[in-house]
């Protein structure tokens, strides 16, 4: 079956179709700073603008908005007009938002910078998502997982980087010039990925047979139509849960780590393995969601979450700090795959036809996720206490892992194009 799309794929493009996820990867690496470094940035800057680091926490929950929000509207466009337009803008504004950043004086210039490169981020990450899922209809799991450990493996190499960089002793000069450096580069990668990246031809999957064709289609939804079933109000719930109980953590953790009085390097090292294992999770469950029912392999990730949320809690508090770590890397593995479990799980219930609009109204979630894991839960740590507050973003993806066993495909859905298990490895 995989060498049946591959030749298929190749004689529309002129090359092989993985050379889409190379370029599709290569801009979601390039992007990933603006969620993942963050953590570590927020101090610097605020340092750098001679502002306490609390003016600026708003920054993080305004980046989720503005990135999620950005989706289903370009979902929508690129549906219609395909990636290479939009992809050239995201250039602009992603690129462009580090490098204003650099020259920011003011906290509203911030805001307004990161938000406008959020939107770029949004470009990029439906873009790449939804060109896994139009060109690998066998291998949906690993090619959206591939693209997605791109955006959290990127920027590990950055956070010990930036926290060296930006530390109090640093220049300005130093401050200016890791940030411009930054925006030029994630300016030039997208723009080459907006020259390598298209959509399939209509029809390409009709190649066989009539009778096969319809089969392998099946009913593909409309936004309009997927609102109406019942299943994707069930994941956007899930959505919200699970994305707030991550980013807290995501957000967070280096101020957790400073609560509990770890030391600084347990507090750097927490946040520069929490991406890597963010990028590792979502390719071997991708993989797995490939193999076995993607469904199953949600609801066991998403408890699992869960309970290295309270890990997390539990040997913080006991200061045992390389417990603590593996807690961080246990949660953040389990909690990552969300983004290549859900992407696949809509085109296998709803179609890949109008996938970027779909998927992108379900990531809208994350806005909303976004609000629960910065103001909520920062409002929650300072009433309730930072444990509490983890305890409850552990309860939160706990209760999105055992809802997702009520998920079952539309009454007059889309049959699956997914291969059978025993086809992915034919």
């Amino acid at each position: 079956m995989s060498s049946d799309h591959d030749t298929r794929a190749a004689d529309a493009l002129g090359f092989s179709r993985w050379w889409l996820v190379v370029a599709a990867a290569g801009m979601m690496a390039v992007v990933g700073p603006y969620q993942y470094v963050w953590s570590s940035l927020r101090s610097p800057v605020a340092r750098h603008l001679g502002v306490s680091s609390a003016l600026l926490s708003t920054v993080f929950t305004l980046f989720v908005v503005f990135q999620a929000g950005s989706q289903f509207p370009v979902g929508w466009w690129r549906d219609r007009h395909g990636p290479r337009g939009i992809c050239a803008l995201a250039a602009l504004l992603a690129g462009g938002g580090y490098v204003g950043l650099a020259y920011a004086t003011t906290v509203w210039q911030v805001y307004l910078l990161y938000s406008l490169g959020a939107v770029g981020v949004g470009i990029v990450y439906t873009v790449a998502v939804n060109t896994a899922l139009k060109w690998f209809p066998d291998r949906r799991g690993l090619t959206s997982g591939i693209g997605t450990m791109a955006f959290a493996a990127g920027p590990a190499a950055l956070v010990p980087y930036v926290r060296a960089t930006t530390g109090p002793a640093a220049s300005d000069g130093a401050y200016v010039s890791l940030l411009r450096n930054v925006g030029v580069l994630i300016f030039v990668v997208i723009l080459v990925g907006a020259f390598v990246i298209r959509d399939p031809p209509e029809g390409w999957l009709d190649a066989r047979d009539e009778e096969d064709a319809l089969t392998e289609r099946g009913k593909q939804y409309t936004w309009r139509e997927m609102l109406r079933t019942w299943q994707f109000w069930l994941m956007y719930a899930m959505f919200v849960a699970v994305s707030g109980s991550g980013l807290m953590l995501t957000e967070k953790i280096v101020d957790y780590a400073g609560h509990l009085g770890l030391a600084a390097f347990i507090a750097t090292l927490a946040a520069t393995l929490l991406p890597l294992s963010s990028a590792v999770g979502r390719l071997i469950l991708g993989e797995a969601s490939d193999r076995f029912d993607p469904v199953y392999t949600m609801s066991s990730s998403f408890v699992l979450c869960g309970l290295g949320l309270f890990a997390v809690v539990y040997f913080g508090i006991r200061g045992m700090p390389a417990i603590f770590v593996t807690a961080v890397v246990v949660a953040t593995f389990f909690w990552s795959p969300k983004y290549t479990l859900f992407p696949s799980v809509v085109a296998d219930y709803y179609g890949t036809e109008n996938s970027s609009a779909n998927y992108a109204l379900l990531y809208s979630g994350k806005m909303w996720g976004g609000v629960v894991g910065g103001t909520v839960t920062g409002v929650l740590a300072t009433s309730l206490g930072w444990n509490q507050t983890f305890l409850i973003g552990g309860v939160l993806a706990v209760v999105a892992g055992v809802a997702a066993l009520a998920l079952r495909p539309p009454a007059d859905g889309a049959t699956s194009d997914r291969p059978q298990p025993d086809e992915t490895t034919s």
